[in-house]
């Protein structure tokens, strides 16, 4: 750009300024500037047309050589000028001050930030021996000398990459205005020898991270000095300490410094200004609020005696790091951060950077509560600066590294955008700006060019977005309060004290579960880290469920499966409920514990409490055909939706233990699951088929399911009960057909119950007609031509349960349509048909019991067992289901609730019935999840009805309550079956012997 066009309106317009005719005006008023020339650089700073009216104020401010000398630095170009040009440009409260000592100008521009011992030494040397308003007044100008400094090197720099030092350095500029106003009141005080006094910084100026301005929080100390009583003491200390406050704070000619708050020492404004150590210890041990600990983490004596600072922290640092103990510490916390944001003005609330949501304070507290709970046991996280925190905190591996990373990055963003709002007009505000021309300042000051004012909002929100997202994540961990509820020795789980601690919980095998731990922990690897801030809580967790060792044992080998996964760890440490939910499935449930052994990916199921949810049908359908299309070899392919089962079964099973699931819904979903395995499976059958004919099927085939998969009642242990059916193509030739469909069913029923990796799928068809010796799949035809010559009355009531799970829908229909009048026959079943059932049934009672087996004890023979119930069902549902269109269901619940409508069953025989049923399926089902196997009666043993009872939900230590209960039910429900099923003459509520 030539020097001719340098001042026109557009040409500024272009380079940043709003008003380019007014500022266009101010440079020509500096011609021995060459306003041309300063273009360029005035382009680069936060606010061009506030510069340019700052060089016209100092232009004016300035005696004739230094008007040459500034020129000269202007002409340069380089650092120098750019210190002076951006803070013109950024703050007119800094530009007042500087027109008002023009003399500055040169500290401006050669500025760099001094360590706190020449702070200390330029504000004691600048204000010296004077007393009284003169060196209050000094006091104000060596301050703001110093204050220029600071502000000339941050507003020109990257001030997110400044922000710590320049915090730093604005809190130990406060310390040495504390030191040097507690030197003046001393002078003015002829006994202050006859106290020793120390100032401690709290909040932000302890923790060195103080903002440009800023209230400055304090406690006063004192003790007596030699020769003097403590009243004496306490009485000179409060008088210095009322003048400290007074010189900082007064407004002067030279105006004020920032207001000095001693709010927040022991009993706040209501209690002494002033107190000794062994008070302020004698109120912390006695009557301190969970907040004031936290407080205190930022306490740093920053004038006065510093050796009574250092025995003030000596007292006062341990009650901190045992403050965590207090109940609900955690609680109290997490409380005071809601109550601060509910405190927030609603006109306020969505500007604010500090204390609104995703606001600094969302960061403070969270790492605060951190550093808390694990503080107590490990030091180097006993920090006082919030960024040095967050990184501590994430090489000790209490927060993962990314979210450090976004943390550290947003709270030097979010504290530089305060800095450059405050130092604007060098006044106390937290707020984002609503003016459009401020919101531009502050986004050019921090590096935006096009559209700084809507770049800065977005990046503001973003921030925040991410911030309050990492805030509730950190914040809310269920680990903290479980961390904090620990001994200091249980949570910093020394060998020793670990060992003590495993016996002690009832590990059975605590010199195993030591190796398991040391495996686990040793090392200095990020990963043991963690682990050894999570052990401490989980061994608890473990140890309040039935199998300790087994949940520990397998925890190891999922960790060491999973070692090299950086999600594994950082779920447990991060997510909600993860760990606990982890540790008390493994130690409940051997079911879940042998899955997760040969799929440990599997455990992040326990980080979304949404992926707890069970997958409908359809979606297990997509699920195992995806994971089977992804493989060519049709075996493999089998072994791929088995995977996906194995899968669901730990998704089922874990919402089971965790109580998310009621008896119908885990039913449901296993029945859904086998339903969708067999269909799939069926699916790479006919395709494995056809690849090795070469053409396609010549006839549909469709599952029935059967038993407890048709009524849609499965258990973790039941196998798949069907029927196979096909219907030959119109013109295909029977025999090729029928030999099609034998294959394809064999495929199915060899693939899904063969030994593997996976849970085998037992596929049973001996409920077909004839049973084993019959054929394993007929077509349409000939199941009607059987069931029309030859069934038996017991295929009628087997075929209540049957309903099409897989395969053809059309010819699964048919199948129902031609089975429909056998099942529901028109009239009902004769009492022939009725008295054949009966003795049926009682023949089985007889003959199919285990030797051995107690009927009382028995889940599905037993008497008031499952049989019973879904006999005595599915016997009125033949004699009353061609009436009753509700009572064609092939459940057993459902029916029962429809009996009972109808009045074919009273409601209290259909509740127990009911009672008895429910309590024996969830008994059969937390025996297969406790033992990891099926299960055919109540335990013989207390440690496995101790086991099943916890899986069932019940207090820990219930299963002495398991037997009584069952039986009761039990004996209630037999008691119906012998009245309704049965045909005996008493009615209920007479029974003669009601304890039978």
């Amino acid at each position: 750009m030539s020097a001719e066009s340098a001042l026109t309106d557009g040409a500024l317009t272009r380079v940043g300024f709003l008003e380019p005719s007014r500022s266009k005006g101010l440079l020509e008023q500096v011609p021995d500037w060459s306003p041309e020339a300063l273009v360029g650089p005035l382009s680069k700073v936060a606010d061009p047309d506030g510069a340019a009216l700052g060089l016209v104020r100092l232009y004016e401010a300035l005696d004739a050589g230094d008007r040459q000398e500034v020129g000269e630095l202007l002409a340069q170009d380089g650092d120098r000028a750019d210190r002076l040009l951006h803070l013109l440009g950024a703050s007119s409260a800094l530009t007042d001050w500087l027109v008002r000592r023009p003399e500055q100008w040169r500290e401006v521009a050669d500025a760099t930030i001094g360590d706190e011992a020449t702070l200390r030494e330029a504000v004691s040397n600048e204000v010296s021996d004077s007393t009284g308003p003169e060196a209050v007044d000094l006091l104000r100008i060596a301050y703001k000398r110093q204050l220029l400094k600071i502000a000339a090197v941050d507003l020109c720099g990257n001030s997110v990459e400044l922000l710590p030092q320049v915090s730093q350095a604005l809190a130990d500029l406060a310390g040495a205005a504390l030191q040097t106003a507690l030197d003046i009141a001393s002078r003015e005080h002829d006994d202050s020898d006859r106290c020793r006094l120390t100032v401690i910084a709290m909040g932000k100026c302890g923790a060195r991270e103080l903002n440009y301005i800023s209230d400055v929080d304090v406690v006063f100390v004192a003790e007596p000095a030699d020769g003097a009583d403590e009243d004496e003491a306490l009485s000179v200390a409060t008088k210095l300490a009322i003048d400290l406050m007074r010189i900082c704070s007064t407004s002067t000619g030279e105006g004020s410094l920032w207001e000095v708050d001693a709010a927040l020492r022991p009993e706040g404004k209501q209690g002494p200004l002033v107190r000794t150590v062994a008070s302020h210890r004698r109120y912390y041990e006695r009557w301190a609020k969970t907040w004031e600990f936290q407080a205190l983490l930022k306490a740093r004596p920053v004038a006065g005696d510093m050796e009574l600072g250092a025995e003030y922290l000596d007292a006062i640092q341990p009650m901190i790091w045992q403050a965590a103990h207090r109940e609900n510490f955690v609680e109290d916390v997490q409380a005071m951060r809601r109550r601060v944001e509910q405190h927030v003005p609603a006109g306020e609330a969505a500007r604010q950077i500090k204390l609104g949501p995703g606001g600094l304070r969302d960061i403070e507290f969270s790492m605060q509560l951190l550093q808390l709970v694990h503080g107590r046991t490990d030091e180097r996280l006993r920090l006082r600066s919030t960024l040095a925190a967050i990184d501590a905190l994430a090489n000790r591996g209490y927060i993962g590294r990314t979210d450090a990373a976004k943390l550290d990055q947003a709270y030097r963003t979010l504290r530089a955008m305060e800095h450059r709002i405050q130092v604007s007009k060098m006044r106390r505000t937290h707020l984002m700006p609503t003016s459009e021309t401020d919101r531009r300042r502050i986004g050019r000051g921090l590096g935006f060019r096009s559209d700084a004012d809507t770049e800065i909002e977005s990046l503001w929100r973003k921030q925040s977005r991410e911030v309050r997202h990492l805030h509730e994540s950190i914040f809310y961990r269920p680990l903290l309060s479980a961390v904090a509820r620990l001994s200091d020795d249980d949570a910093r789980l020394s060998p020793q004290s670990a060992a003590d601690r495993l016996n002690a919980l009832g590990y059975r095998d605590a010199k195993g579960a030591m190796r398991h731990l040391e495996a686990l922990t040793g090392g200095v690897t990020r990963r043991a880290a963690i682990q050894r801030t999570l052990m401490p809580v989980m061994l608890q967790w473990f140890a309040e469920e039935p199998d300790p060792d087994l949940g520990l044992l397998t925890f190891r080998k999922i960790s060491e499966a999973l070692g090299t996964s950086p999600w594994y760890l950082r779920m447990l440490r991060d997510e909600g409920s993860a760990a606990e939910t982890l540790a008390r499935v493994l130690a409940t449930s051997r079911f879940v514990s042998g899955l997760l052994e040969r799929a440990p990916s599997a455990a992040a199921l326990v980080g979304d409490k949404d992926a707890l949810v069970p997958l409908s049908s359809e979606a297990i359908i997509t699920a195992m055909k995806a994971a089977a299309s992804r493989q060519e070899d049709d075996e493999k392919a089998v072994v791929g939706l088995r995977s996906t089962r194995r899968t669901e079964l730990i998704r089922i099973a874990i919402a089971d233990l965790s109580g998310d699931l009621d008896t119908d819904a885990v039913e449901n979903a296993l029945s859904d699951l086998t339903a969708a395995t067999l269909h799939v499976t069926l699916g790479i059958a006919i395709r494995a088929v056809e690849r090795e004919a070469g053409e396609r099927l010549s006839t549909r085939v469709a599952i029935i399911g059967m038993g407890r998969l048709g009524g849609r009642e499965c258990g973790y242990a039941s196998d798949a009960d069907v029927l196979f059916v096909h219907d030959p193509a119109e013109g295909a030739d029977p025999k090729t057909a029928e030999k099609q469909a034998e294959t394809v069913v064999g495929f199915v029923r060899k693939h899904l119950s063969s030994a593997g990796p996976d849970p085998a799928l037992g596929v049973d068809a001996d409920l077909r007609p004839e049973g084993k010796a019959g054929p394993l799949v007929r077509t349409l035809e000939s199941y009607a031509a059987y069931y029309e010559r030859w069934s038996e009355g017991w295929e009628a009531q087997a075929l209540l349960r049957a309903s099409p799970v897989a395969g053809d829908p059309d010819v699964g229909r048919r199948f129902i349509e031609i089975i429909d009048p056998l099942r529901y026959p028109e009239g009902g079943i004769d009492d022939k048909a009725v008295r054949q059932i009966r003795t049926l049934k009682a023949r089985m009672e007889a003959e199919r019991i285990p030797r051995g087996g107690d009927l009382k004890r028995h889940f599905k023979l037993g008497h008031g067992g499952l049989s019973d119930v879904e006999w005595t069902v599915q016997m009125l549902q033949l004699q009353h289901a061609a009436a009753y269109p509700d009572l064609r269901h092939p459940g057993t619940m459902t029916p029962l609730k429809a009996l009972a409508e109808h009045g074919l069953i009273d409601d209290e025989a259909a509740s127990m019935l009911r009672q008895s049923w429910t309590l024996a399926s969830r008994l059969r089902n937390a025996s297969v999840l406790w033992r990891g196997r099926a299960v055919d009666g109540l335990p013989s043993n207390m440690t496995d009805a101790n086991g099943i009872a916890r899986v069932m939900g019940w207090p820990v230590g219930s299963g002495n309550q398991l037997s009584e209960r069952y039986r009761r039910a039990a004996r209630k429900a037999r008691g119906v079956v012998e009245e309704v099923f049965y045909g005996e003459k008493e009615r209920l509520g007479r029974d003669p012997n009601p304890t039978r």
